[in-house]
This record gives C-alpha cells, sequence and structure tokens, in this order.
C-alpha cells in the first residue's frame, strides 16, 4: 500500500486542481471582446481608424466602469475612458453596439456596448454637443466582433 499513496496522492491532488481550472479562467471577468471595424468611429471624443480593437473592462468589483481599448495585437494602450452604467430589459447572446445619429460625413459614435448575456453596460458620452441617441440596435455594417471570455 505505502507503493501506491504517492500515486494516490498525486491523483486526488489533480482531480481536485482539475474541479478548480473554471474558476481561474477569465470567465468574462474582462469582458474581453475583439471587434474589428471597416470605418473609423468616435469612442468618447477618441477617432479608431478601420481595423481590429480589443476592447476590456478595467477595475475592481466596486468600480468596473474603466473601458480600455488596445491595438488588436494588445502591445497598446489606445485610450482608457470612464464609461456610465447603462441597463437594457433583456440579454442577448451576442455583443451589442449601439451608435448616437450623427451627422451626414461623421464617423458613427458609440453609444453603448452591452457584452453577451449581460443586462448592464456601458454607456459612452459623446464628446462635444449631445446627440441624439439611436433607438434601435445599430452594428456597424461590416463588423466583426467576437468575445474571447466565452470562447
Amino acid at each position: 500500500m505505502k507503493h501506491y499513496f504517492p500515486t494516490i496522492a498525486t491523483l486526488a491532488v489533480t482531480l481536485m486542481g482539475s474541479v478548480f481550472v473554471p474558476a481561474l479562467k477569465a470567465d468574462g471577468w474582462d469582458k474581453r471582446t475583439i471587434i474589428t471595424i471597416d470605418q473609423s468611429i468616435d469612442v468618447q471624443g477618441t477617432m479608431l481608424p478601420p481595423g481590429s480593437y480589443v476592447i476590456t473592462i478595467l477595475g475592481e468589483s466596486s468600480n468596473r466602469r474603466t473601458v480600455q481599448i488596445f491595438s488588436a495585437a494588445e502591445n497598446r494602450l489606445i485610450t482608457t475612458l470612464v464609461a456610465v452604467p447603462a441597463w437594457r430589459p433583456a440579454p442577448t447572446d451576442d455583443s451589442e453596439f449601439k451608435f448616437y445619429e450623427v451627422a451626414e460625413g461623421r464617423p458613427p459614435a458609440l453609444h453603448t456596448w452591452f457584452y453577451p448575456g449581460d443586462n448592464s453596460g456601458f454607456e459612452f458620452i459623446r464628446s462635444g454637443r449631445r446627440e441624439v441617441a439611436a433607438q434601435t440596435p445599430q452594428r456597424h455594417a461590416n463588423a466583426a466582433i467576437s468575445n474571447a471570455g466565452s470562447e
């Protein structure tokens, strides 16, 4: 029995460790979302040219309103913003982005962002004069969105 004890102990520790692995994953904590846009958009005064970006939430559980936008490779921080809490009546399975209505010829301005499965989201205040928010979700015409935390 002495010969089996180390093997049984190792097996027990391995099994216990595998139980905790899901708790160690991101689990949407940072709400990491990859977005690819084919035209410039305005995010609270920061102009994002066409390309791919990573949007995440920074902060502790008491203040989860700081949004960071990184380059696609996540090697360059583009901007850090403080968002206002937003709410929607029913969550969806996909990320949802709504844009402010803007004058013809101006780039779309991000109004709200909701992570999949969440009722609470993030509202971005329009820089300059406030414009009326679109009442229906407007997805960027050719935006590709990925939620890395849910993959």
